[in-house]
């Protein structure tokens, strides 16, 4: 089971994220058929957007985030909403490392106009590249350690650890939290070895004491629909819509993130506009 704990500790300073996410790039793998080296690169980026889903504070929020990456890695692209349904796909394979080329987020809250931040890949593993990100696009002194372990073709661990530092955090309180995150540089093996209920317990009993964890689940989903997809396709109007299946034989749209394709007959768009 996918899970995310959230809490604060050390005198409520310093912002704590366990996560385990191994369900979650199963589900990716099965759905994109990812060769391991993939699996490792996007289900790294699954398991930070579902952190950052996890941060999101209006019910309508949702957040992506684009990695345009040199080499094989191509595009790789995520995203999330409040409810913790995440979602991705991979344009190309890679060695897990991502090399060149610019990491970009959008925050959306519903309401205002969306917060985009960018920044430039420091080349190397997911956890660097989002750390960079947030010290240079949110100012937010950031700890991550993301990792993804196959075997056999399967992800056998994902998941993590990733610390924030509160505005005015003590420098005791700053020490405290950069060795208790030497524990964690071998992210996958962590969770691999105790998952995120015994990360707590092990590293952090006194939370598993106090009731301070706040747990959410969330899960490889995506939200695409018929329904919606009619709604992008309503606008190009019938007489475009006929001269594609004429030309085509169907109208075909193709969700990256569910790798699922939405195939639309003359009947059905006989239908849509109730001709």
């Amino acid at each position: 089971m996918n899970k995310l704990h959230k809490a604060l500790i050390y005198d409520m300073q310093v912002s704590l994220s366990v996560l385990e996410t191994t369900d979650m790039v199963n589900e990716a793998i099965k759905t994109h058929n990812l060769d391991e080296k993939s699996a490792v690169t996007l289900g790294g980026l699954l398991t930070c957007a579902a952190y950052m889903a996890g941060c999101l504070k209006s019910e309508r929020g949702a957040v992506s985030v684009t990695v345009k990456a040199g080499g094989e890695a191509g595009t790789v692209s995520v995203s999330g909403d409040k409810d913790g349904h995440i979602r991705g796909y991979i344009d190309g394979t890679c060695d897990g490392k991502l090399n060149g080329g610019t990491l970009t987020v959008i925050k959306d809250d519903g309401f205002s106009r969306p917060f985009v931040g960018t920044c430039e890949l420091s080349g190397n593993d997911v956890s660097r590249n989002l750390m960079q990100y947030y010290d240079k696009s949110e100012q937010i002194p950031t700890a991550v350690s993301v990792g993804v372990k196959m075997r056999g073709g399967k992800c056998v661990a994902a998941g993590g650890v990733i610390m924030q530092l509160m505005p005015g955090t003590s420098e005791e309180n700053t020490d405290k939290a950069e060795e208790r995150m030497q524990a964690f540089v071998d992210a996958a093996d962590v969770v691999e070895k105790y998952g995120a209920d015994g990360i707590i317990t092990t590293f952090f009993g006194e939370l598993s004491q106090s009731g301070a964890l706040y747990t959410t689940f969330p899960e490889y989903k995506c939200n695409c629909s018929r329904s919606k997809i009619e709604d992008v396709i309503k606008p190009l109007g019938a007489a475009e819509l006929y001269k594609i299946i004429d030309e085509e034989g169907c109208v075909k749209v193709h969700c990256h993130y569910c790798n699922t394709d939405h195939v639309f007959t003359k009947t059905d768009i006989d239908e849509l506009f109730k001709i």
